[in-house]
């Protein structure tokens, strides 16, 4: 039986409320609100915000946002506060924090926003000392395990994603909808495109024009939309979301596929961890049954979108089965009840002393380092040795954020060891 603890007070500190975190947040803030408004949820975000979308929605929802607080003010708000929740990702800007604050004694739930699978990894100490850890996506548990594990999806919901009927929607219109970056699409996205012989089709690509130039070059079925302030608008414009991912991405709660699927939108999907613990292969979208790309994947794709156009009805049938079983499974109210309880439970655990530095190094390189999978790759003398890194594993490594080389570098210019990496880096790219 889930219970609700009473004026308890959680800081959230997070490295910036932009993208799946800022909705996640907005969501769950909003949510606790309206299920029992006497318990305070205070978001420390560390650096400016960019984008202000979500930002916006917790100002406007009351919620309490303080913005790159001093070492010791925030030192202060976790020794004030019931618990210290941690929305962890790898990013520069929260280990700092982390490794060089004075930190109190705290009772500390990290709630992690990475799936860990492959890289960035997940420290394991980071999991053994936090009184919670958290992951969003049960694919984790493939790769980590503990008595202090559990399992809360992040979406913060579907209020901006109506219900669309479409019942006289007979014309298979195909997308994309997410990061383009090749860590996250699958390298060989336009392959399978291309790969589809119906006349006069076009992929709608809904979000960001990064890699634009090379998809434009590989194909001529591309449409790409840009920035959107309200993407349920596209997203009304397609019946079938091609999620093409590649199989060694760090996506967890995947809100791009959730936001879809509650649409009314048929993915097709690779076997990917993540993604099967989402679709329900031949009920509310199609799975294919290979992460990796051959000619039998291939295949596997071409078959499931001709089917999907000689079978509208099936496929009518099957989007209102993705969008009621994402709205039953991934609600904000779902996921803000699991994380209250989780902690009615910590709330009753002794605080105690978290040594950071013993987590994540005393440098920012070795902070870098913490979280990557293959150490090895990065030599004591600032060269790169990629030979023993996949062909998919490299694409996180030349990310400009994501918490890889360059990203750190950026934060840490002072750091030659990470710049040497970095420079080395780019003239593998």
């Amino acid at each position: 039986m889930l219970k609700r603890v009473v004026q308890m007070k959680v800081l959230h500190i997070t490295s910036h409320t932009g993208g799946g975190i800022g909705k996640a947040l907005s969501g769950l803030c909003k949510q606790a609100k309206i299920a029992h408004s006497e318990n305070e949820h205070i978001i420390v975000c560390l650096e400016e915000p960019k984008d202000k979308q979500f930002f916006n929605k917790l100002v406007e929802n009351g919620t309490s946002v303080i913005v790159q607080p001093e070492y010791n003010e925030l030192e202060n708000l976790m020794e004030s506060s019931d618990i210290v929740q941690v929305e962890f990702w790898n990013h520069p800007l929260l280990l700092k924090y982390l490794c060089e604050m004075n930190i109190p004694d705290i009772k500390l739930v990290t709630w992690c926003h990475i799936n860990g699978l492959f890289n960035p990894i997940i420290p394991e100490k980071l999991i053994k000392e936090s009184h919670r850890f958290i992951f969003t996506s049960p694919c984790s548990s493939d790769k980590y395990s503990g008595e202090n594990i559990s399992c809360v999806h992040s979406s913060g919901g579907f209020d901006d994603f109506p219900k669309i009927n479409r019942t006289k929607d007979n014309e298979l219109k195909v997308g994309y909808f997410g990061s383009t970056n090749f860590s996250k699409m699958h390298p060989k996205y336009s392959d399978f495109i291309n790969s589809i012989d119906i006349s006069d089709l076009k992929v709608k690509i809904i979000g960001d024009l990064h890699n634009k130039d090379i998809l434009e070059t590989e194909s001529d079925k591309f449409e790409f939309t840009g920035f959107v302030s309200d993407v349920s608008e596209e997203l009304k414009k397609i019946n079938v979301l091609a999620y093409i991912l590649n199989p060694e991405h760090y996506g967890t709660t995947e809100n791009a596929l959730l936001e879809a699927m509650s649409m009314g939108i048929v993915p097709i999907v690779l076997d990917n961890s993540c993604e099967r613990k989402i679709v329900i292969d031949g009920y509310n979208g199609f799975i294919i049954r290979k992460s990796f790309y051959d000619e039998i994947t291939l295949q596997s794709f071409i078959e499931k979108i001709e089917f999907l156009y000689n079978h509208p009805e099936v496929r009518k049938e099957m989007g209102i089965n993705a969008s009621n079983s994402i709205r039953k499974h991934f609600s904000a109210e779902t996921s803000e009840l699991v994380l209250n309880n989780i902690c009615n439970n910590v709330i009753m655990i002794d605080k105690k002393k978290i040594n950071f530095k013993s987590i994540f190094g005393n440098t920012p390189s070795e902070w870098f380092l913490s979280c990557q999978g293959n150490k090895e790759i990065f030599k004591d003398n600032g060269t790169i040795d990629l030979s023993t890194v996949s062909k998919y594993g490299k694409y996180i490594l030349f990310e400009e954020s994501k918490g890889s080389v360059h990203h750190f570098s950026k934060y840490f210019s002072e750091d030659k060891l990470l710049k040497s990496w970095s420079d080395n880096m780019r003239l593998l790219q």
